[in-house]
Formats: structure tokens, sequence, C-alpha cells
């Protein structure tokens, strides 16, 4: 097929291009700049300069690429700014969606996050609601994921991947990223917050399985969600860092993790099925 990547120049991009060309895609990659083209051709991937908030630019890109399907991975959180990310996830989504209506695109798969339901006491399935429940800070993030998946939906076939917290190199849960900055610092509670845990190569392995599922929405997580009192301690003990005291109290009641079993009824099989050994493999 002839594939369309928005955001392949990422942490989960880089993962997924390969993976896209040995399984005999033909792939164009969008990027701000030219700088990076000559690593895309080593790949095998043709790069195009688009600017994903140009509407205009993303028309052009598409137009000149005519692809078969789009992959919608592009976040903007380098600088760790959520009205950054929230915007691209809006005005981005918006411009790419009605430029692949435009170019007859018949299928998108669209990365999301499986953190943004309703609170509850139990891990969250793909029926559970999107939370409208929101502080100020979290309406932003929630806000940005309704319009992305939103506009996702106005494609027949459009597959949304609700990712879970990733883990692995390039990502905020590395040795050298910023949860280990916190944990250093005595910063990161070890409380009763459940998250759900996703190894960044399962990620990206399940974005091209997904270019042949169903069309709808799957938590793409490993399978073991967990509180920050069990998985808080194992880092610290990784990265030599102090051990933080249990919290019985803590996090948002959102923090409620999230079920996989509609991805792996879809055939998708985590390498790393729980964060106890995938934390030891990815980020020792």
């Amino acid at each position: 097929m002839r594939v369309f990547v928005m955001g392949g120049t990422g942490v989960i991009g880089r993962r997924l291009l390969p993976r896209l060309v040995d399984a005999g895609h033909e792939v164009t990659v969008s990027s701000r700049s030219r700088a990076c083209f000559t690593e895309l051709g080593a790949m095998g991937v043709q790069g195009v300069v688009m600017d994903a908030l140009d509407a205009d630019s993303v028309s052009a890109a598409l137009q000149d690429a005519s692809p078969e399907v789009v992959m919608h991975q592009a976040t903007d959180l380098s600088k760790r700014d959520a009205q950054a990310n929230a915007r691209l996830r809006r005005e981005g989504t918006r411009h790419l969606v009605d430029a692949a209506k435009t170019a007859g695109v018949r299928r998108i798969v669209a990365q999301s996050i499986a953190w943004a339901y309703e609170p509850g006491p139990t891990p969250a399935d793909e029926t559970t609601p999107l939370d409208d429940d929101l502080d100020p800070g979290r309406a932003v993030s929630v806000g940005g994921v309704r319009a992305l998946e939103s506009a996702v939906s106005e494609i027949a076939e459009h597959v949304v991947l609700r990712y879970g917290t990733l883990y692995g190199p390039g990502t905020w849960f590395a040795p050298d990223g910023p949860v280990a900055d916190a944990l250093a610092h005595g910063m990161l509670p070890a409380d009763e917050a459940v998250s759900s845990f996703l190894q960044v190569e399962d990620a990206a392995a399940a974005a091209v399985q997904a270019l042949e599922w169903a069309p709808g929405t799957y938590n793409i997580v490993d399978d073991e969600p967990a509180p920050a009192s069990a998985w808080v301690p194992v880092l610290a003990g990784m990265w030599g860092a102090p051990v933080p005291s249990p919290g019985r109290e803590g996090g948002g009641t959102w923090e409620r993790g999230a079920r996989n079993a509609k991805a792996r009824a879809a055939g998708w099989v985590p390498l790393c099925p729980t964060w106890r050994s995938g934390f030891r493999t990815a980020m020792a």
C-alpha cells in the first residue's frame, strides 16, 4: 500500500518506518524541514516538507503523495507543552483529515492516548466514555484527544490507537528522561494512581498491524495496569534513586489504567506484556 505518515520522525515513527518498509509498503513521511531527508532515504522512504498547522501545506503534500492510507503519529511534546500538543491534535488532525478526504484516502490510523477516560474503579475498555468532568489542566489534553478522534472518525475506515504510557529510549520514561529526574529529586509519588504502560516497539508494531484491522478504537497497552506504589520502587531500584515511601492516596480518580483485550483479539501480541520485565529490558 501507499502509506503517508505524519509524525514519522518521532519516537514511535522512527521505529514504525522500517517496519512499514519491511512489510512491503511504499512510504512517504512528512517533515517540517529537509534536514532529515538523508536519514529517511536510507530507511527506504520518501520525505516531503509539510507543516501540519498549515492547511495548504498538508493538502499539497497529500495530493503529491496520493496515498491509500494515512497514519497520524504526530505529537508536539518536545517542550512538554500541553497546549501546543493539543493544538496539533485539533488543527493538525483537522487539516490532515480534510486533505485525506480530498485526496480520496480510504483509511486512516491515528495515535491517541489511553488515559483520557472518565474516572472509575477499574481499568477502562474502549466503551468507557472520555472524561467530561475536568480540571482546567486536564481539559486541555482531553479536549485535544476528543477533537482528534472526532475528526478521524470522518474517514470511513478509521482506526484510533489509544496508546498507554510509553517507555523506552527516547521517551519520558528513559534513564535520561524527565521521569528519572523527578525520581532522583523525590518528586515522583508512589501512590495508588494506576497506569497502563506500553513499550515503544510494541506501539510501532500495533500501528503496522492496524493497517488491516477493522475500523474502531483500540487500547494499545500492556497486560498489567499497575499503581505507582508498585512500579515507582522498581524504577528507583533500577536507577539507584531513593525509594519513595508508599502512599495510600494521591493521583486523580481518572488514573485507572486500561484493558487491551480488543487489540489482542485483533492479533496484537505485545513483545513486553508487562512493565515488570519491560522496564528492565528497555530501560536498564
